[in-house]
């Protein structure tokens, strides 16, 4: 297979896996009788009548996404073991506020295998039915954050189920794990072969549980007899229903549902995810793993060939982790972490690194539409991708209606889920620069400028700022804007704008957009909190924070403490490199406190931290590890403000207080290379005034050999 097909496949599953669970997510929870008698059936998002936004944060997209960055935090290792996956789960995820978001022991199958690994019970007898037990360990979550992993071999079953076994045994065994593999097998073959009773046969060798082998060739039978996917329902809860099985979501009703909206559905996209959003069970489960295996299987195609689900969901997607500025994405950018680690594992040169957004896939958007926040009439803007490059069609813009299209950079909380808190940090900030190249599509008529700008949370509501206009000709053009200070603002949405000053009608096509690096100066100061009754301002809100206590605080910055280990608080993402930060600490009770930078998660740093009243360590910490790279003796008090900065640049990691240098050390390793940064705490309290970071070399490019 080319490798142009093979990322075209994946971004069809990464797609697919959307739609299906945005399709099936609003009525989550609901009965297949509740859902029939108040849709009929779901072919298109009801995410407005049931009072719900369309793009939250969702476990079933933040698992797959964030579980699959284990292959790059353990050098794409073919051997990737269970337990480093599970060293994965202790790193991205913050109890109760990413990915598992109810349960608790005996009750969420994830949670129970991840309070295992907090207690140290490793990979793969945290998820084993030894020490869980069947029924807790039988449920349906291994099948639901397999794909990525699926997606690694493309064609070949045989990896492909090896892979996805260990990392559905982190959390679940029996019937589930032999389910995940059985989908992933398919998902695998579906690459290159798109007959599904093909796939079907292909896929049966790889499941040796006689009960699932049993469910499988019931649920072929019965399809066999009927198109009538309700019918088929009807069969299939007399059989598999929910109450013939222990727990709250068992693999096997949900397993033969997927199977047989498949089946029922045949070479209809639309119609496929329908039925598994419309059959109840775990409806976005489902039609999530439906949508991805049809979206490899039928291709962007397939997806197309129905009625249009792409646009409205635009590519968009929350990946919430402890990682928090990587939890806004899309479906493009996950595609390419995916086939990255695909062509390490297959020993292929990955394609070359593309600006953020650069739209290569087929009517792909990465996000941007006609922006929410405009005043101008919806039909006089709309946009599409135009052979690779967005294309903002303007229809009559002129003197106060410009044509403005956006994306967002930072989660909106008001609008989170009511099961799911979403926290995350922005992936754009003051003072960075955002580049852009663009170009007047030929036949347009008029004189047409363009626009950077941001939407930024100022304290009374979202604030546009903008870049001075710049003309538009039918020569591409660079266009470049170094966002202002914005007080330390979060930035909700970056934005592209047509404007004109008289009469524009035609087309603009932005060719790519790009930031990276960490910025020239964000600071955040002075006290944050105006009443002892909203410990968390609307500035505060961009720390992602897996610290037991984090608030803002009425006579410092902030305040954080925690009662274990890595109480960390921190912001920024994966391309900020070389940079320094600097706060002034005050320490209470505390076994270790300080500061963290290249954070990567909230276990993967490097950290300088203040011990005991008496020790200064530099330390790069992976997978409960931390690593000792510098060390000296420094008597500090309690109760006493300190001002430390800390930086790096290239392996070079550098620590200051009072102005003074105090250590300074290089990781041979070369461990981490970029990443976010903030505060940590182990088993204490510290305040903190001011929190700043400035770019060490704002025109530094992160090392190739670092993507």
């Amino acid at each position: 297979m080319e490798l142009k097909h093979i990322q075209e496949r994946i971004y069809a599953g990464v797609l697919g896996k959307l739609i299906g669970v945005y399709l099936g997510r609003p009525v989550e929870g609901w009965s297949y009788e509740q859902i029939r008698d108040s849709f009929d059936q779901l072919f298109y998002y009801v995410h407005r009548k049931t009072g719900v936004p369309l793009i939250v944060a969702d476990d079933d997209i933040s698992g797959t996404f964030g579980f699959f960055r284990a292959l790059e935090d353990h050098g794409y290792s073919p051997d990737l073991s269970a337990k480093e996956i599970g060293e994965s789960w202790l790193n991205y995820i913050i109890e109760d506020k990413t990915i598992l978001w109810w349960g608790g022991p005996g009750r969420s199958t994830e949670h129970t295998a991840y309070l295992n690994l907090k207690n140290g019970i490793s990979a793969p007898r945290s998820g084993s039915i030894a020490q869980n037990g069947r029924a807790v360990a039988e449920q349906i979550g291994a099948q639901i954050f397999i794909e990525g992993f699926a997606m690694c071999y493309p064609g070949d079953p045989e990896k492909t189920v090896d892979l996805v076994k260990r990392a559905a045994s982190v959390s679940h065994d029996g019937m589930a794990v032999e389910a995940a593999c059985h989908l992933a097998a398919m998902d695998a073959l579906a690459f290159s072969e798109p007959r599904l009773e093909v796939l079907l046969d292909s896929a049966y060798p790889y499941v040796h549980d006689d009960r699932l082998k049993k469910l499988i060739t019931d649920v072929r039978e019965i399809c066999s007899r009927t198109d009538d996917w309700r019918a088929v329902r009807v069969e299939l809860d007399r059989r598999y229903g929910y109450h013939l099985y222990p727990g709250s979501c068992h693999v096997a009703p949900n397993h033969a549902m997927v199977l047989a909206a498949l089946l029922c559905g045949q070479d209809d996209f639309q119609r496929s995810v329908s039925i598994a959003a419309s059959a109840g069970w775990d409806t976005d489960c489902n039609a999530g793993n439906v949508g991805a295996l049809n979206g490899i299987r039928l291709g962007l195609a397939g997806i197309g060939s129905g009625t249009d689900l792409r646009t409205e969901v635009a590519d968009r997607l929350l990946v919430i982790t402890s990682d928090g500025g990587e939890a806004v994405s899309d479906a493009v950018r996950e595609s390419r972490n995916i086939v990255r680690g695909m062509c390490r594992l297959n020993r292929l040169q990955p394609p070359p690194e593309r600006p953020r957004f650069a739209f290569e896939y087929p009517d792909s958007l990465q996000g941007f539409a006609p922006c929410p926040l405009s005043d101008t009439p919806p039909h006089m803007v709309r946009v599409s991708n135009a052979g690779g490059s967005l294309a903002i069609h303007c229809f009559g813009i002129g003197r106060g209606a410009d044509a403005a299209v956006s994306t967002p950079t930072f989660v909106e909380l008001s609008a989170a889920g009511s099961n799911y808190l979403s926290t995350a940090s922005p992936s754009l900030y003051e003072t960075q620069t955002i580049t852009a190249h663009a170009s007047l599509e030929p036949g347009s008529t008029g004189q047409a400028q363009l626009q950077l700008y941001v939407i930024y949370d100022g304290d009374g509501g979202p604030v546009r700022r903008a870049s001075p206009p710049q003309p538009v000709r039918e020569k591409a053009g660079k266009y470049e804007w170094t966002i202002p200070s914005l007080d330390g603002c979060a930035i909700l949405r970056m934005g592209i704008a047509v404007v004109s000053e008289s009469h524009f009608h035609g087309t603009v096509l932005v060719h790519d957009v790009d930031w990276s690096g960490a910025p020239r100066q964000f600071t955040q100061t002075g006290i944050l909190m105006q009443t002892i009754w909203d410990t968390t301002p609307r500035r505060f809100q961009m720390w992602t924070s897996s610290a037991r206590g984090f608030s803002a605080d009425m006579s410092h910055t902030f305040c954080i403490s925690h009662t274990g280990e890595n109480g960390l608080a921190t912001l920024g993402t994966r391309d900020w490199y070389d940079y320094s930060v600097d706060s002034v600490l005050t320490f209470s009770i505390h076994d270790a406190a300080g500061l963290v930078l290249r954070c990567r998660g909230h276990r993967q740093y490097y950290g300088l931290l203040f011990r005991e009243g008496h020790t200064l360590e530099i330390v790069a910490a992976k997978d409960g590890v931390r690593r000792c790279l510098a060390r000296r003796e420094y008597t500090y008090q309690r109760d006493t403000a300190y001002q430390v900065a800390f930086s790096c640049k290239g392996n070079v990691l550098q620590a200051a207080v009072e102005g003074k240098t105090v250590l300074t050390t290089a990781d041979p390793e070369a461990a981490y290379q970029s990443g976010g940064c903030g505060y940590l705490i182990d088993r204490g309290a510290m305040l903190a005034d001011g929190f700043s970071v400035r770019a060490v070399n704002a025109e530094a490019k992160l090392p190739a050999a670092a993507l």
